[in-house]
């Protein structure tokens, strides 16, 4: 229940893959046959995962991760329009990909406007356009939270970035495979995804950049993908990477069954007393449960789901070794005593009515048992 962490690798994308390894191993740099055999697939998967984001095939860079892109994307667009202007608006509820990333900029001299969310974790686009200068240089608002799964008015923001000529970056890593996307309708000049989100390998991801967008390189050598990522291509993960894109879009329709299955587990789990969901009730992922429980701590709680075989998280996978209160919670006005007793319980593919069931039917007694622990509740 913890699929926004990661998914498996579908059986037909390694099936996908596994010829990459060994049979068709060569680097895509090299002129001779298989080095050919690899180039051939890499433009091949470009154009599918393209495809998924609407976009044309030359847009696509291929990258390390959803993580990669993000600092591609922010610092590119920073440091190649540093002499235009110095100022840098994002999301306070944003993944650390990109908080990291700007808190590092704004050592570098860049000013950094973090904007604040509602109780629901909607950014206000009115707050965006108030936030503008004339050095404004980028907007980076991420088009679903990965840890309360609430969607941003991303369309809405892309106008406004559109009408002052501002560069618009989305990290879009939850939403590929679960809405559907197009970098058009979106108004978006940059968009990152992970392949391990959509059932594909990790280690591999995209950055989607608008034609006639331009950026500062971050890794430099020998001027793979189109002198913008330098190093030897992936070249497994990123055929496998596309089949896990062309998947994605034959099952999007599948995302409201999920959806169905979401629902059903928000109106089960809410039947237990003090208990709360975070984000907002319908502008959520398909996917997406947040909760939180009044006088109890969400790691206790993950270790007891995870004795009776369920793996959930309390929000973010990259942040579920810190002792520290869920940023994204805070941001929408939780106190810190609550925003510690929250779980994420994220849907798949494969999950049935049956699994939420059973979430639904073990997870009062684990609150009970805690509550009766807790010294907050004497």
């Amino acid at each position: 229940m913890d699929h926004s962490a990661t998914c498996a690798v579908d059986p037909a994308v390694v099936e996908a893959m596994l010829p990459y390894f060994s049979e068709k191993f060569g680097n895509p740099s090299s002129l001779y046959a298989i080095g050919r055999q690899a180039r051939r697939a890499i433009e091949d998967s470009r154009q599918k995962v393209a495809d998924l984001l609407g976009a044309r095939k030359e847009e696509i860079i291929f990258t390390g991760s959803g993580t990669e892109s993000d600092n591609l994307a922010i610092k590119g667009i920073a440091y190649k329009n540093r002499k235009k202007g110095d100022h840098i608006i994002t999301s306070s509820i944003e993944h650390h990909a990109v908080l990291h990333t700007c808190k590092f900029l704004g050592t570098q001299g860049f000013n950094i406007t973090y904007l604040p969310v509602n109780k629901e974790g909607i950014v206000n686009p009115a707050d965006v356009e108030r936030a503008l200068t004339p050095k404004t240089i980028l907007i980076s608002v991420m088009h679903a939270n990965n840890e309360i799964g609430t969607i941003q008015p991303i369309e809405e923001i892309g106008k406004i970035a559109k009408e002052k000529g501002i560069p618009f970056h989305t990290d879009a890593v939850q939403t590929a495979g679960k809405l559907a996307l197009n970098v058009d309708s979106l108004g978006v000049d940059l968009l990152s995804i992970s392949a391990h989100k959509i059932y594909g390998p990790k280690g591999v991801g995209t950055l989607y950049i608008r034609k006639g967008t331009f950026l500062e390189p971050q890794l430099h050598g020998g001027g793979h993908e189109r002198n913008i990522r330098s190093s030897t291509e992936n070249v497994p993960g990123i055929v496998g990477f596309a089949r896990a894109a062309e998947l994605a879009r034959e099952r999007l329709p599948h995302e409201q069954e999920i959806a169905g299955l979401r629902d059903s587990l928000i109106k089960g789990v809410l039947e237990i007393k003090d208990s709360y969901l975070n984000g907002h009730p319908t502008k959520r992922l398909p996917n997406n449960a947040n909760f939180r429980f009044s006088f109890i701590e969400g790691e206790s709680l993950l270790l007891n789901l995870d004795m009776k075989g369920i793996a959930a998280s309390t929000g973010s996978a990259c942040s579920s070794t810190s002792l520290e209160p869920s940023h994204v919670l805070l941001a929408i006005g939780l106190k810190p005593e609550d925003a510690h007793g929250s779980l994420r319980l994220t849907l798949g593919l494969e999950n049935t009515q049956e699994d939420v069931d059973q979430v639904v039917s073990i997870l009062p007694d684990i609150v009970n048992k805690l509550r009766m622990m807790s010294p907050l509740t004497r």
